[in-house]
């Protein structure tokens, strides 16, 4: 993984005494309220219901070791011993005091850590596949140019202020698992008719309370003019895009209203004027590439006999192998998936003791590296098949083994009003009496690959518009009601979900997501997939049943 260099590192420390000043002039009251604001946001610092939360970027999902351990050390020494991964990759604390966050980001940048442009109308962090590099579906690894992104965007002067945040995801393999159509600028690494590696560009794509698909710009754009065409983009989108209304003010809006043909029209003839001045240069790249070269993996990895043994004498072991682990490019290895989801615990959460021991298992099994995902799971990627029986058993102990990896338990689930001041509903609550009434791992293993996303809020941070199973908070006069959509997707056929019909009530939402599984499991061809039988049927069999009794 990229390390820091002394600009780097230098950059980040003046970043932290920087805010320290500003927090002394806060507190001090030397600067009001609405001034410290736009400070507190750009380095991550939000007001929520009950403290405040300190967002820290996780670049393209990539950490290691140390950096694990030092997250565990914040958990105990400033918050109540516990963080949370996001959709985003991010990793959040949300309950440090105000007067105490310069002091963890000043231990953050001892282990290459940051809160840089984790919040504001900014540049967000890059995010990526969470299998990049070692996955077989791979075109090229885009960690690379992930981290020429990050470089490029962090406290870029042009575009600190934008007319809202501003989002890019990269995928370098044939399957999207980095939901790059909902991004403001989604890049895919493809091959062109020559065989040579560039990016396909797509733009406006978007969630919130106007989930937007993105839409191809640039079918085909080499490399070394990515920074230059990115920038053209934002530079578009600075000059025009809404500040008047902040609902409006996304890039997504921009390209719907002004149409993708014009908007085009004028990122090309801003792109004429600085495409000679900001070339990649394929020395650069090539140093990049360097720092993401592949671990020293063992040539006779694949000859270990133990692996499929274990597995035939361990049913549970065989559950967890076909549902927690992924194909790897390397004969004998294979990526294995830390669940965040066990039944009952906030999904996404990790303790002090978690993350202290998943960087022990990172440096004993895996090159000490860990990576997030943006369905907030964590993933162990380079394990040999020879260890994973031994991983198993440790993550087992540490409740890390739940075999429920795409399944209906594998919730993505935003704070909700637990702790966020923006939410109408509750989240939390609702994914724990789910999981208690989908208890039975053998009932949703026959259910099949189901995404359930629900949000407490229109934001939508839990991707409620993409899940095959949408479940979005509303407030009806003070009560917590529950809007459900069905046949969303954030992959290669991405696809916003349709609304099944009036919100329900907080009491109902178990039974309406029980009563869509029952009819899924009634209607389904053979081995049909939820989103398969949705396309053939429709939403309406769902409808039935599920507004039976209103």
């Amino acid at each position: 993984m990229y390390q820091y260099n002394d600009t780097d590192q230098t950059l980040v420390d003046q970043r932290v005494a920087q805010f320290r000043r500003q927090m002394e002039s806060f507190l001090k009251g030397e600067i009001s309220d609405d001034q410290f604001r736009a400070l507190r946001l750009m380095n991550g610092v939000y007001i929520q219901t009950h403290a405040p939360m300190l967002r820290i970027a996780g670049p393209y999902g990539l950490l290691n070791a140390r950096q694990f351990r030092k997250l565990a050390h914040i958990a105990r020494t400033y918050d109540k011993n516990y963080c949370h991964f996001t959709t985003r990759q991010n990793v959040q604390f949300n309950w440090p005091q105000l007067e105490k966050i310069p002091d963890i980001l000043e231990e953050l940048a001892e282990v290459q850590m940051h809160a840089i442009q984790t919040s504001g109308n900014c540049l967000r962090n890059t995010s990526s596949d969470h299998l990049a590099g070692v996955c077989i579906d791979e075109i090229e690894d885009p960690r690379p140019y992930c981290e020429i992104i990050r470089q490029w965007t962090t406290l870029h002067p042009e575009f600190a202020y934008l007319p809202r945040k501003f989002k890019i995801a990269v995928s370098g393999a044939k399957l999207d698992r980095a939901a790059t159509q909902f991004h403001d600028i989604g890049l895919h690494l493809v091959n062109n008719d020559a065989g040579e590696t560039g990016f396909r560009v797509l733009v406006g794509g978007g969630l919130g309370r106007t989930p937007v698909i993105g839409q191809v710009i640039k079918p085909y754009l080499e490399k070394k003019h990515l920074l230059s065409y990115l920038e053209a983009i934002l530079r578009i989108y600075n000059l025009f895009g809404r500040r008047d209304n902040k609902y409006k003010a996304r890039i997504k809006i921009l390209v719907k209203e002004s149409g993708l043909e014009k908007f085009s029209e004028l990122v090309e003839k801003e792109w004429r004027l600085i495409r000679d001045k900001l070339e990649l240069d394929s020395d650069y790249i090539t140093t990049v590439k360097a720092q993401f070269a592949p671990p020293a993996y063992e040539t006779d990895a694949a000859q270990d006999t133990r692996f499929a043994q274990h597995q035939l004498e361990n049913k549970a072991f065989a559950t967890w192998v076909k549902y927690n682990t992924a194909d790897h490019k390397v004969p004998g290895y294979r990526a294995a998936f830390l669940s965040l989801k066990a039944p009952d615990s906030p999904p996404g959460d990790m303790t002090d003791t978690q993350l202290d021991a998943v960087a022990d298992l990172a440096d004993l099994y895996s090159f000490g590296e860990i990576r997030s995902t943006h369905r907030q799971n964590l993933i162990l990627a380079d394990i040999k098949q020879a260890d994973l029986y031994s991983l198993w058993q440790q993550l087992d102990t540490l409740k890390l083994a739940t075999a429920n990896i795409g399944t209906a338990t594998d919730m993505i689930c935003c704070p909700g009003l637990d702790f966020c001041s923006l939410a109408n509903a509750g989240s939390i609550g609702i994914a724990k009496e789910i999981n208690e009434a989908l208890d039975d791992l053998d009932y949703i293993h026959d259910i099949g690959e189901i995404k359930i996303n629900m949000s407490g809020c229109m934001n939508g941070c839990a991707h409620q518009s993409v899940g095959h199973i949408g479940i979005l908070g509303v407030d009806k006069k003070g009560a917590e009601w529950y809007q459900l959509t069905l046949g969303g997707s954030s992959e290669n056929e991405a696809a916003i979900g349709e609304r099944l019909g009036p919100a329900v009530a907080k009491d109902q939402v178990t039974q309406a997501i029980t009563t869509i599984l029952d009819v899924y499991i009634k209607h389904r061809l053979d081995d049909e997939s939820f989103l398969n039988m949705i396309k053939r049927v429709g939403i309406n069999p769902f409808k039935e049943q599920v507004y039976a009794n209103n």
